[in-house]
């Protein structure tokens, strides 16, 4: 079997879950992953027959993704703002939208008007794969701590700094209950924010794979760790430090309220690439003028 021949294969047995073009860019993924080849060396080589090894290590990665197992899982890893990323379904697998956040954050803290928090700190809550806090890190001059409640997710995160070369302390802790006497220039998080009821419409790859604790939050209590984390920016973070968040994209307007009832100011509601509401950012200016 041949390349050409191997992509007709995939076609054929994933057809059920992906369109042609989905697969295609799945193809090319998993030949890169194999094979070592880009677009075109496998364009290249696409007639060239496949060694008994490498037919083997291709039909099983087809299994499982045959099974709707995300193709991240199943080549273990992932591209996350230019920057490789182990992924286990120990973590979410990064997204597109998280990239746009960072972006912002980077685009804010390198700013005039930020210029000051150069070597400030930062602090990542609920990290996951630590792909928020390990790409701050490498693009900003600021001490980065992350934290999150699954040790299973602070062993890839950890495994994921070593391997992109960054220095970030890991903190297992439980935001509803963590308590510190650290302040931080910037607190960014991207919370569990899917309501149950949003879950039915979800993608079945998703709800079968990746963990339902980074994922969902009760219809009764949709803004729980919104609310934990805003509490705890209220006596962690510096004055004119930012908090930042990615947020359903449904409670932008109830998030925003929320801010603004805490006492944040300067609070600004950003859409992604997709025109859905989608990032916050807000500024703590105000918090220490309360007790007087």
């Amino acid at each position: 079997m041949n390349l050409k021949q191997l992509l007709h294969h995939f076609t054929e047995e994933l057809i059920e879950i992906y369109d042609e073009q989905e697969i295609i860019s799945i193809f090319n993924i998993v030949v890169a992953h194999v094979s070592g080849f880009n677009r075109n060396q496998l364009m290249l080589n696409r007639a060239s027959e496949i060694e008994k090894v490498k037919c083997n290590e291709y039909l099983q990665i087809l299994s499982r993704l045959k099974t709707g197992e995300p193709l991240q899982y199943v080549v273990g890893d992932t591209v996350f703002y230019g920057l490789t990323f182990k992924v286990s379904p120990a973590v979410l697998i990064p997204r597109p939208e998280t990239e746009e956040l960072v972006d912002w954050i980077i685009e804010r803290c390198s700013s005039e008007e930020f210029k000051a928090l150069k070597g400030g700190s930062i602090l990542d809550i609920g990290t996951g794969s630590g792909c928020i806090a390990i790409s701050l890190k490498k693009k900003l001059d600021f001490k980065v701590s992350a934290i999150d409640i699954s040790e299973g997710a602070l062993v890839v995160a950890r495994g994921n700094a070593l391997l992109n070369n960054a220095e970030v302390n890991f903190i297992h802790a439980d935001i509803l209950n963590y308590k510190s006497d650290e302040k931080y220039d910037v607190i960014v998080s991207n919370p569990p924010y899917i309501t149950m009821e949003e879950q039915k419409a979800m993608h079945q790859n998703v709800l079968e794979n990746e963990p339902h604790l980074a994922l969902f939050v009760s219809d009764e209590k949709p803004l729980i760790f919104y609310e934990a984390i805003a509490d705890f920016a209220l006596s962690n973070l510096k004055d004119n430090g930012l908090l930042c968040f990615e947020i359903n994209e449904y409670l932008g307007k109830e998030t925003v309220q929320m801010l603004s009832d805490k006492s944040f100011v300067n609070i600004e509601l950003k859409k992604d690439m997709q025109g859905k509401d989608r990032m916050i950012l807000a500024s703590g200016v105000k918090l220490r003028n309360d007790s007087f």
